[in-house]
């Protein structure tokens, strides 16, 4: 006898990310689609990790991260943003950014809420929303340079808005908040009493000469918002799943609440070796430039291609038009070009909740550049 019920998230399948793998091993294509580096970490961030094990941080840690660790995003923080945070009350390590977003979520959004979210964004965040009987308000970012419409904005907070979603550097468009975005959203919440997500995992990819704007440099949107970020996208260690979210005692509080039942904890090893790394700041300082090269490298092996690229002002991605290449849709593209050309890339319309088609891919270029100058050499022979 079986038993039937009903899905709490009907429309969500393997994520496409999962698929575009799969497809590229299969075919034996260049796997430019999900966002993670075909390079190691540091060797230091080995040893680390090694010796931490051999001198015994093998058990649970604290629930909310070795207190050294703490320590070190506190000085990180005040040292990037000019923000003071408590690491025993507004700082939490856990286990990946996406653990980090789904506790936020859940500590906030009740049954009947409206969270509004700005599309394309990342996967994770309408299906957490709905898992708690949100309701997602969906604003479309400006196409083609991604920049947000604070008007329609505004038009879709009412009296239910409970929370407000941010991503910059933005996946998987690349676009970074400015400092006119930053007075936009003051004012919003000045108005009105919603609370923020800011998805800030790509802090340390901010190119020419930018500067990555957190929210925790703006005290009045710091005072309502968790600020997430990750060390997996940070150190070239996504497998290693740590991540962290800074945020007001009050809210942290809720937070911890959700965080304990629902990891509990993050590996110890890891954190003891990434408080020992974060002692210098030279790796994560020097992340701008790494990835900028790899940016700029990327851009100039496509450009005799005949796609037409996108700015991408921060991340790890490049977004690129090829309606001179092909009228299919999207994924079917994505699905072609895996197939017959040989790189895998990821279709932008599953970022958008109706599959919105503007005929664009994303390619990730945190590679080698010997994965970037084959991937090219196949690409601009389209």
């Amino acid at each position: 006898m079986s038993t039937s019920f009903k899905s709490k998230l009907p429309h969500v399948g393997t994520t496409i990310f999962t698929t575009m793998s799969q497809l590229a091993q299969q075919h034996g294509a260049i796997n430019l689609s999900q966002g993670f580096p075909d390079f190691d970490c540091a060797p230091e961030l080995v040893d680390l990790v090694t010796d931490a094990m051999r001198q015994g941080f093998n058990q649970y840690a604290p629930s909310i991260g070795l207190p050294n660790l703490r320590e070190q995003i506190s000085l990180k923080t005040q040292r990037l943003y000019g923000h003071t945070t408590d690491p025993n009350s507004q700082i939490t390590v856990t286990s990946g950014a996406t653990e980090a977003l789904f506790a936020a979520i859940t500590a906030v959004v009740r049954p009947g809420d409206e969270v509004i979210v700005l599309e394309p964004c990342y996967d994770s965040y309408v299906p957490a929303i709905e898992l708690n009987g949100g309701v997602p308000v969906f604003v479309p970012l400006t196409f083609p340079d991604f920049s947000i419409d604070w008007q329609r904005v505004k038009e879709k907070l009412t009296s239910k808005t409970r929370l407000l979603i941010i991503n910059s550097p933005h996946n998987p468009s690349g676009a970074i908040l400015s400092a006119q975005d930053l007075q936009e959203l003051k004012a919003l919440a000045h108005a009105h009493p919603f609370l923020i997500i800011s998805d800030e995992v790509y802090e340390h990819m901010v190119f020419d000469g930018n500067q990555h704007l957190s929210l925790l440099t703006e005290p009045a949107l710091a005072e309502r918002s968790f600020v997430i970020s990750s060390f997996g996208k940070t150190f070239h260690t996504t497998g290693w799943k740590v991540g962290y979210c800074i945020a007001p005692a009050h809210l942290t509080s809720e937070f911890r609440k959700v965080h304990q039942y629902l990891t509990f904890s993050t590996a110890t090893p890891f954190q003891q070796a990434l408080a020992t790394y974060l002692e210098r700041p030279e790796p994560y300082l020097s992340l701008p430039a790494f990835y900028q090269q790899k940016r700029d490298l990327f851009t100039e092996l496509l450009r005799p291609s005949r796609f037409e690229l996108l700015p991408s002002a921060g991340t790890y991605f490049q977004l690129a038009r090829y309606h001179q290449i092909s009228d299919l849709p999207e994924v079917d593209f994505a699905q072609w070009l895996t197939k017959e050309a040989g790189v895998a890339v990821i279709p932008v319309s599953v970022f958008y909740h109706d599959q919105t088609d503007h005929r664009v891919v994303r390619f990730c270029f945190a590679k080698k550049v010997e994965t970037l100058k084959a991937a090219a050499d196949r690409l601009v022979r389209l």
